[in-house]
């Protein structure tokens, strides 16, 4: 085999997985009329057909994915044969690729690998912020964040958070005008600013606890955002309440914008936490930002 072969079938590996010429390419740093041309000559010279490809996705055939399966591992092991190189090396290198939420990303992951980058210039952190749920296989993600009830069992699961807390808020002028409520049902009565969630494009139900007793209220107004910052921005003018994180209003409570109600209702739950396979062998670049990002009460005490 020569290795244009195996180059051919890198390109054919990352398309396969991203589901798109367009990504792939951006991945493997190529047009994506370029990785559409590499998939031809490679399916002309071997033969067969490897991807089926519609206008909106692109999957592949039963040959295709009879390959994926034989040469998925291999890759894999080529992949970590080089990362360890570079425990070699003098400095630690290589690329970390995490998925993240907006929230997460702001209030956890910048704050730490600011400084990170810095002591590793040699180490590549890619950050895609997406508030969807990605896969870590198909967005070959080397690890991922998420709410710690939201960890799959089968997940190695590093905290990197302290608890959090959500906050029901509103103007002052809003709520002058409307009876804070007492309990979740009193919210049937009010304007409540909507969030649109991503990953199965539904609206967040705003989830309630107090004691025994756990609520998922669907609540009701004519402001829907997919993004909490105009959330936020549409409580503070006074358009309705709001259930957003409690770090996220803090200074507004602080400062008289927004009142709080029913925090009774919202106790502290587990923050973020870091996931990756438990089969996955980390290079020592991933180690080192693991460790960079691992939750310690008293570093988060003396940043407080």
């Amino acid at each position: 085999m020569q290795r244009k072969d195996l180059d051919d079938l890198q390109v054919f590996r990352t398309v396969a997985q991203a589901s798109s010429f367009t990504r792939a390419a951006a991945q493997l740093g190529m047009s994506a009329s370029a990785a559409s041309q590499v998939i031809r000559n490679l399916e002309a010279r071997l033969g067969v057909k490897l991807l089926t490809r519609t206008t909106r996705n692109v999957s592949a055939t039963q040959a295709g994915s009879s390959v994926l399966a034989e040469i998925g591992p291999a890759f894999d092991r080529i992949q970590t044969a080089l990362e360890a190189l570079n425990e070699l090396r003098d400095a630690p290198s290589g690329t970390v690729r995490i998925t993240a939420g907006e929230h997460a990303a702001a209030t956890v992951i910048w704050p730490a690998i600011v400084g990170f980058v810095k002591a590793y210039p040699n180490i590549k952190i890619e950050l895609d912020i997406d508030d969807t749920l990605l896969d870590l296989a198909t967005g070959r993600y080397d690890t991922g964040v998420r709410l710690g009830e939201q960890v799959a069992k089968d997940m190695v699961a590093v905290r990197i958070g302290p608890d959090l807390r959500m906050a029901v808020v509103g103007a002052p002028d809003y709520l002058a005008e409307h009876p804070a409520p007492e309990s979740p049902k009193d919210l049937m009565r009010h304007t409540c600013i909507n969030l649109r969630l991503p990953t199965h494009d539904a609206l967040y139900a705003w989830e309630l606890e107090k004691g025994d007793k756990k609520l998922r209220v669907h609540v009701d107004g004519p402001l829907v955002f997919t993004r909490t910052e105009f959330i936020l921005k549409a409580a503070v003018s006074g358009a309705g309440l709001a259930c957003l994180f409690e770090d996220q209003v803090q200074s507004y409570l602080a400062n008289g914008s927004l009142l709080r109600v029913l925090g009774d209702w919202c106790p502290p739950f587990p923050g973020y936490h870091l996931y990756y396979p438990s089969n996955r062998q980390p290079s020592l670049g991933f180690r080192l930002l693991v460790d960079q990002l691992r939750y310690r009460i008293e570093r988060s005490s003396i940043s407080s």
